[in-house]
């Protein structure tokens, strides 16, 4: 598992961003690594690899990542993404997969119908193949070597900007539990409104369960001069304040956890911080572009 992206919509730094988090990753003057957009890679073999969506950095993240090509002049490592919602952060990079000679897209019905018109474009230049997954049901995963998924439907009611007539669905915002052959699982939540009995029991029992930790307060954006956005208000739970996720999460019976899709202003990013210490002491990690590990 590879981790390619580990920063919200615009990464870190942002390009039009001055807080201070931007602003003292730019200077260095700050002890923080810069992050794109948020996005991991899984396989079962260090092979064929899916995408857990893929990001307008996705051109950038795969040639840092390098996944093992198939030894022919165009190497197609890339065999799938699989979206989590269709939030233009996550589904964009798909034109840029437009070289790779083929793809099959995994996502619910209600994503696949949202991103169609992306879907549509990528369409006419190689051939997708659009792949609808029930929330809650293991799918095996075509030519992953065993790996199978579930989608975990996050409860959020937050929907893309540029989706036009499409009802509020329970399944536009979804995580992923893939298990393998031999039983690891890997779950993979970037968004999530409020970590609730029902999904904790979804990521209760998995070797690695990486959680949205986009904004450390609800009022985050706020503090730094954007009063109109609030965690809540873009989907995201806090990591802390009320009904934040950080004692839950570090409570979850799971053997590694790990924080991802980080707001360039939050300051979980700065690695000196009190707040990176106080996540740390409860063993949560905060994921890092690059990251790798093998689940056993």
């Amino acid at each position: 598992m590879r981790v390619l992206g580990s920063a919200a919509g615009g990464g870190f730094p942002q390009w039009n961003c001055a807080c201070r988090n931007c602003a003292g990753v730019r200077a260095g003057t700050v002890a923080a690594r810069t992050r794109t957009q948020s996005s991991v890679a899984v396989s079962a073999d260090r092979r064929r690899w899916l995408l857990v969506n893929a990001t307008p950095d996705v051109g950038p993240q795969l040639a840092m990542a390098a996944p093992a090509g198939d030894g022919r002049v165009r190497a197609r490592p890339v065999t799938a993404v699989l979206l989590t919602d269709a939030e233009l952060d996550h589904v964009a990079g798909l034109l840029t997969l437009r070289e790779g000679g083929g793809l099959v897209v995994y996502a619910t019905a209600w994503i696949l119908w949202a991103a169609a018109p992306i879907l549509d474009i990528l369409s006419a230049y190689v051939p997708v193949g659009r792949r609808q997954l029930p929330v809650g049901v293991d799918t095996l995963l075509t030519g992953a070597s065993g790996l199978s998924c579930r989608p975990i439907a996050a409860g959020s009611a937050k929907l893309p900007r540029y989706v036009r007539g499409l009802p509020a669905d329970a399944t536009a915002v979804i995580g992923y539990r893939f298990t393998d052959a031999v039983g690891a699982i890997l779950a993979y939540v970037p968004c999530l409104p409020e970590l609730t009995d029902d999904i904790a029991a979804e990521l209760k029992g998995s070797d690695c369960v990486f959680l949205d930790g986009t904004c450390w307060t609800d009022d985050e954006l706020a503090v730094v001069g954007l009063p109109a956005k609030s965690a809540r208000s873009m989907g995201h739970a806090p990591v802390t304040g009320p009904a934040g996720t950080l004692e839950r999460f570090a409570a979850l019976p799971t053997r590694r956890r790990i924080y991802t899709h980080l707001n360039n202003t939050n300051p979980l990013l700065v690695e000196d911080s009190v707040q990176r210490k106080r996540v740390e002491g409860y063993g949560i990690e905060v994921a890092y572009d690059g990251m790798e590990f093998e689940l056993p």
